[in-house]
């Protein structure tokens, strides 16, 4: 249960510091089939699609090191199906990663990597 809670902060402090930078949160934790989109913001005209990291270690590598090309090919097969959805066509995106690390005292780092990977 804790991990999840950890997630879940994680995306709370993603979406804070993306309308921080002027982004526009359009959803979160968008679903579809097997896949899911933590955060679906604008900015200008690009639409990004971002998939969010938290953790408390780098023991295990960095967080944007856990999105596998499997997880890229359900984030790709779920963006396609919200831009159809909403009948948006012909509009920049991009692929993003936040990265967040949870330090002891509660404090977030975040580190946003546009474009971390192309559909």
């Amino acid at each position: 249960m804790a991990k999840k809670k950890l997630g879940r902060d994680g995306e709370s402090v993603a979406a804070s510091f993306l309308k921080e930078k002027g982004y526009i949160i359009l959803e979160r934790n968008f679903a579809y089939r097997r896949g899911e989109i933590d955060i679906i913001a604008k900015l200008g005209k690009t639409l990004h699609f971002v998939e969010v990291k938290t953790r408390k270690s780098t023991l295990y590598g960095t967080p944007a090191m856990t999105v596998t090309t499997l997880k890229q090919q359900k984030i790709f097969n779920t963006a396609a199906y919200y831009l159809q959805k909403n009948g948006i066509l012909n509009s920049p995106c991009s692929f993003d990663v936040i990265e967040l690390f949870k330090f002891p005292d509660g404090r977030f780092a975040v580190n946003h990597i546009e474009n971390a990977f192309e559909g």
